[in-house]
């Protein structure tokens, strides 16, 4: 009787979704996820930040390689390659087909991501000490390498995961895609609370703790990934083959589509590694605050630029498959419309309230990290709008011009990084050098896509709309602003929950004056947002 309530309720998770509900299920799921990175890495930081800035970084270095192997090997690459060619199959009614390269995606990444892992397990010393730390201290640098070790069995487990979630997100369902990235941050948080105190199984200790026990934690994280992108295969009648099918003309079509996307993937990598190796050399706890940054300006890029392009992009997919070019404009509009209406007040907001963002990670804040926040406020902008760009390529199958464009924007901001860290800049420099290298990126990709649109594309109406939220946004620029005069951030806010309520006067107070703005200039995204706020307020009355 459990058995089938349990198999009903997978069922009824694992059903199709219209691409509104994908949209809410993904932001939903992103922010859940998000929040509890957040907590992940407040925990961390009170721990370990202030007392233990050496073992922070450690940490953080040890991330690096596995992140830049899985990134370069899986991650993105897989899923804007996979997802296109495998829904054409499905399209032409050739099942068959789409189960055979499934198995063998799977099989043939398997393979591969374990060969990296075991590479880097070999390799981890060097690794630490002359590409990603060399600015660690000895006893940083040894710890790194032991966390390298733990955490590079990650690349193999999380590929298995991302070909599975691809799957789902192929074919419409995102409930357990969606909550494949919270249960990551839950084993890191296990491995917080209580890895570190050591790890004891029938009177046998495993382990003694310490912060070793967060690379643990990272792994059991990667574990509960793999476990819920099975269990959101079923019902879906995957038929997986234990063998990888060459002859298969879907698998060899997304082979050749690989090596661009993972290129692509890596070159951005890339600039996370010269990053981190310059970071280390700032002093400790640099490396940590940059990081700390980074994470805080990848979250509303998650959020919004992440979830709604990936909720779009098999529509998208389907427009191009079924040869309907107009469809595919309008498409793509909305969405962008959609990133560009909901990124701009984000990131106006955490550039004036970036005190009170950083102090939700860093108990009672952290100037350095608030600092380099500031500067890569542009990024999230431009990042949102980067991840429906670039599937305009993808859902054309033309991973190659993505890849060209990131290899001239990601140059320029890993010369301005070498640059602006002989200046003098600090970790602030390696942030203005993210975000030049950010809008550079988007302006080219967009600027591509109207070209080969004939200028359809990005038509009249869409400048003209544009502009209006331009405007929208520089209202609420100056309300965020007057908002954090009247509210600054005191020595008094260490707590997080004297901060909080702080933060969402001035958050809540700016967005009002954003759809305020949006709707005295007619703005067609404000409506349904004020539609609903006043049925909720009024439809009692009205009735």
């Amino acid at each position: 009787m459990k058995r089938l309530k349990f198999k009903s309720v997978v069922a009824l998770a694992n059903s199709k979704l219209s691409i509104k509900s994908a949209a809410i299920i993904l932001s939903a799921s992103t922010l859940v996820s998000a929040l509890l990175g957040i907590f992940r890495d407040r925990l961390l930081n009170s721990y370990y930040l202030n007392t233990y800035p050496t073992g922070i970084d450690a940490y953080t270095a040890a991330f690096t390689v596995p992140d830049f192997m899985f990134f370069i090997l899986t991650s993105g690459a897989l899923a804007v390659s996979f997802i296109p060619v495998f829904n054409e199959r499905l399209a032409k009614g050739n099942k068959k087909s789409a189960w055979e390269l499934s198995s063998s995606v799977i099989n043939l990444f398997a393979i591969a991501t374990l060969i990296a892992s075991i590479l880097i397990m070999i390799f981890a010393e060097p690794l630490i000490r002359y590409v990603v730390g060399p600015g660690l201290d000895e006893p940083g640098t040894i710890l790194a390498i032991n966390m390298m070790r733990v955490i590079a069995i990650n690349p193999f487990l999380m590929s298995i995961a991302t070909v599975l979630s691809s799957i789902q997100q192929a074919v419409g369902r995102f409930v357990f895609y969606a909550l494949a990235p919270a249960l990551y941050n839950v084993g890191i948080l296990i491995g917080i609370t209580w890895f570190t105190g050591g790890i004891n199984i029938f009177g046998i200790q495993l382990f003694d703790g310490g912060i070793m026990g967060v690379a643990i934690g990272v792994v059991f994280g990667a574990i509960l990934q793999v476990i819920v992108s099975l269990v959101g295969l079923v019902g879906l009648g995957f038929d997986y083959q234990f063998k990888i099918n060459w002859k298969n003309q879907g698998f060899r079509s997304i082979l050749g589509l690989l090596p661009a996307r993972s290129l692509d993937q890596g070159i951005d990598y890339f600039n996370t590694l010269v990053n981190t190796n310059l970071s280390s050399r700032m002093g400790a706890g640099s490396l940590r605050c940059y990081q700390q940054a980074t994470s805080l300006h990848q979250m509303p890029v998650n959020l919004i630029g992440v979830a709604i392009s990936t909720a779009f992009f098999p529509q998208m997919t389907e427009d191009v498959g079924e040869g309907d070019d107009v469809k595919f404009y309008e498409t793509f509009r909305k969405a962008l419309r959609m990133i560009i209406w909901i990124s701009l007040p984000v990131a106006i907001i955490a550039f004036f309230a970036r005190g009170y963002v950083v102090s939700f990670v860093a108990n009672g804040g952290d100037a350095l990290i608030a600092s380099v926040l500031g500067t890569l406020v542009l990024a999230i902008f431009a990042r949102s709008i980067f991840h429906i760009a670039s599937r305009g390529f993808y859902a054309r199958q033309d991973t190659k011009t993505p890849f060209v464009v990131s290899i001239i924007a990601i140059g320029l901001s890993t010369l301005l990084a070498v640059i602006f860290t002989k200046l003098g800049f600090g970790p602030e420099g390696l942030g203005f050098a993210q975000s030049i290298g950010a809008i550079l990126e988007i302006i080219i990709l967009l600027v591509i896509l109207q070209k080969k649109s004939n200028g359809k594309l990005l038509n009249k109406e869409f400048w003209r709309v544009f502009v209006r939220m331009l405007i929208s946004g520089v209202v609420t620029g100056c309300v965020a602003y007057s908002m954090t005069k009247f509210f600054p951030l005191m020595k008094t806010d260490a707590s997080l929950l004297a901060a909080l309520p702080k933060f969402l006067l001035i958050s809540v107070t700016s967005v009002v004056a954003y759809l305020l703005a949006g709707y005295f200039l007619d703005l067609e995204e404000v409506k349904p947002v004020i539609a609903k706020v006043k049925k909720i307020l009024f439809g009692n009355v009205a009735e």
